[in-house]
């Protein structure tokens, strides 16, 4: 039963959160201080605290957490999995909708519209990398790293994984 619980405790701050999970967190706060009491508001905040402090998103560190908590590993995996079965179902279902329609013209001139835009998307992005390497580790250092990495990535066909490795190193090594 307490694993019908807690996947209840963060299924429905999952569908009902619009906005992700900071818009969750009251949702998330009510369910698990004043309809389940697993915590009280101030170890609730507390948690928050500690959560907010480590990378990743929130919701799912609020889930593993409580979950594990609550109902030990399996508690946690069940908190994790209702925090994103929201978003994973939705995906599902539109990718399903879009793959019945894809010969469809509509659907076809849309994704004709949305790649231009990923490609501006990415193309700023790629600007906005560019310039804050630049102002902290300055222009040659950018350069010779996006250099080395097009070359290892392009010429020797090297897993990016390990460029981005390799980069962190040099980064930590010689910029550091």
């Amino acid at each position: 039963m307490i694993y019908v619980q807690i996947f209840l405790a963060f299924f429905i701050p999952g569908i009902l959160g619009y906005g992700g999970g900071p818009a969750s967190i009251p949702l998330v706060e009510n369910e698990v201080v004043d309809n389940y009491g697993w915590l009280t508001t101030n170890e609730f905040s507390e948690m928050l605290a500690m959560g907010n402090a480590l990378p990743g998103p929130i919701a799912t560190k609020m889930a593993g957490y409580i979950g594990y908590e609550q109902g030990g590993i399996l508690g946690a995996i069940v908190g994790v999995f209702a925090t994103v079965a929201p978003s994973l179902i939705l995906m599902i279902a539109l990718l399903g909708l879009l793959m019945k329609y894809k010969e469809s013209p509509r659907v076809k001139r849309m994704t004709t519209y949305i790649r231009p835009v990923i490609a501006v998307l990415l193309g700023i992005m790629t600007y906005d990398f560019f310039f804050s390497a630049y102002e902290g580790a300055g222009i040659w250092q950018t350069l010779f790293i996006g250099l080395v990495s097009f070359f290892l990535m392009e010429r020797l066909k090297v897993h990016p994984a390990y460029v981005i490795a390799g980069a962190l190193v040099y980064g930590g090594l010689i910029l550091g």
